[in-house]
């Protein structure tokens, strides 16, 4: 019965992700905007028609499908740190990577003079044009920069850590590594003022910067990862029934522990690589698809990844239509949003044990 109704849910998760992509290429600057009657209407005049074109293709539809894939690789990211520490609240940034991310976006801002002139426009203004439409290079250099970030932060954890053989340790690792990363990203802004306004750009989290390359990226990196993910899944199974049971079942826990770490940071750093720091995505997206069914650690992985492209989809898409002209920056919206529910989940939670206790 479980694996019937993960089914239609992975169903009805596509259906609602191609239903949000339809309207997400609809929504620009302007609002709510049909670009198929300039495309399909013949009577249009035709520069009309290649502007639309250009519209669809070289701006709305990447960033729709890279929001897509950015939450399903935090979605993926959020199921294996939960299963990987034991803990439903393990956030995908617990191991530092998101302050990683945002120090080596600092130090690349302050190289290149905080990005004057080199970064177009403002994620805050509405326009089509991200912060981070500068050359090709500058953009290459900031996601390199981000995604180096992400993995030397974790890298760091690791070695803190001594392996990753002892969970809370690692835990509380991830912890003192992401606030004294983050403590050092404040320090560079300090004496580099001029990037504050590339930087935070950043830090609110925005899918406006997202193109064709960056969208097959994270589609390639998110089928490697699920792949892994998946075959890695009775590792975390067994994880689930704790370590000497998982032991028992002749599960090798050291090098599976590592792969799932692996797994984690390539996840988490590619995607704030590419969209910025989009907080409670892969830490809701978990939560909604248990509360949903029943599954094991590889439906459950798959289930979140979908779910997370889904909720960032919509998030996007709201993000653009909300105060349009403007646009409200993504990692605000999924923070309030997931903020909100996180709330209720717990007092829910809290309802149900008091009645439980009577």
């Amino acid at each position: 019965m479980n694996a019937l109704r993960a089914g239609w849910l992975v169903l009805a998760l596509l259906v609602i992700a191609i239903g949000l992509a339809a309207l997400g290429v609809c929504v620009g600057a302007a609002g709510f905007e049909n670009l198929m009657g300039p495309l399909l209407d013949p009577r249009v005049d035709p520069s009309a028609t290649v502007m639309a074109q250009q519209i669809l293709w070289e701006i709305r539809l990447p960033r729709t499908l890279g929001a897509w894939a950015a939450g399903a690789l935090l979605g993926l990211a959020g199921a294996v740190a939960q299963g990987l520490f034991r803990n439903p609240l393990a956030d995908p940034f617990l191991l530092g990577s998101a302050s990683g991310a945002s120090l080596g976006v600092a130090l690349s801002l302050a190289a290149m003079g905080g990005g004057a002139g080199m970064l177009g426009g403002s994620m805050m203004n509405g326009a089509a044009v991200s912060v981070f439409s500068g050359s090709v290079l500058v953009r290459l250099g900031l996601t390199g920069a981000a995604f180096c970030g992400a993995v030397l932060a974790v890298l760091i954890t690791l070695l803190l850590s001594r392996g990753v053989q002892h969970t809370l340790r690692l835990l509380l690792a991830g912890v003192v590594v992401g606030v004294v990363l983050a403590a050092m990203t404040h320090l560079v802004l300090v004496f580099s003022p001029e990037s504050l306004q590339a930087m935070q750009a950043f830090m609110l989290g925005s899918t406006s910067f997202v193109g064709w390359a960056a969208c097959i990226l994270m589609v390639v990196v998110w089928a490697l990862c699920i792949l892994a993910a998946w075959l890695l899944a009775r590792a975390l199974d067994g994880l689930s029934l704790g370590d000497a049971t998982a032991r028992s079942l002749g599960l090798p826990l050291g090098p599976m522990r590592a792969a799932l770490v692996g797994v984690l940071a390539l996840a988490t750093g590619t995607a704030v690589a590419q969209t910025g720091l989009i907080a409670f995505v892969g830490l809701a997206a978990p939560h909604l698809v248990r509360s949903l069914v029943k599954t094991t650690s590889a439906r459950l992985m798959l289930l979140s990844s979908a779910m997370g492209g889904a909720l960032l989809m919509a998030a996007d898409t709201l993000a653009r239509w909300l105060i349009a002209p403007q646009e409200l920056p993504v990692g605000v919206l999924t923070a309030v949003l997931g903020g909100g529910y996180l709330l209720w989940l717990m007092q829910r939670n809290a309802r149900v044990a008091r009645g439980g206790g009577l």
